[in-house]
């Protein structure tokens, strides 16, 4: 959106240039999760009559978390159905585990320390626990792991 307001450049039909915007948006979110601020930068990212254009913008947390806060509030929801359908509590939950690389960022974090008044635990790596519960699962199925229960929301 900006680029396009800046360059009068729309960049949606120009594939290489959207997956090098995808990679940079992707290193932005990481940086962020433990910096204020970054910058994305991509030189030559088009081109038109008058030359090459360049792509170079900060971005603040602040900023990303103002684009991303309906995605994350969205989250919300099945959480609160999942405590509805177990029929307890948030303060019934002992530990909150969080999965997949988002849960990184800390406004996700917040959001989910408001929901269930605690903060989430962080001894397990987000990127790592769904091949963790597949692996128990396995070994639950081939009869190597006894006394485990685990349910998924897409249970096999």
């Amino acid at each position: 959106g900006e680029f396009k307001k800046d360059q009068g450049i729309d960049l949606t039909n120009d594939k290489l240039a959207l997956q090098r915007l995808k990679e940079a948006a992707e290193k932005a979110k990481i940086e962020l999760s433990s910096s204020q601020q970054t910058e994305i930068n991509l030189p030559f990212i088009t081109a038109d009559a008058s030359g090459p254009k360049h792509l170079t913008m900060k971005l603040t947390r602040a900023k990303f978390e103002a684009l991303v806060d309906d995605l994350i509030q969205k989250t919300m929801a099945p959480c609160k159905a999942a405590l509805k359908d177990a029929g307890v509590s948030a303060a019934e939950i002992d530990e909150v585990v969080l999965v997949g690389g988002m849960t990184r960022m800390p406004k996700v974090q917040e959001t989910v320390k408001q929901l269930f008044g605690k903060e989430p635990h962080k001894g397990v790596n987000p990127d790592e626990v769904v091949a963790m519960g597949a692996a128990i699962q396995a070994g639950v199925l081939q009869g190597d792991v006894k006394d485990v229960l685990l349910l998924d929301v897409t249970p096999l």
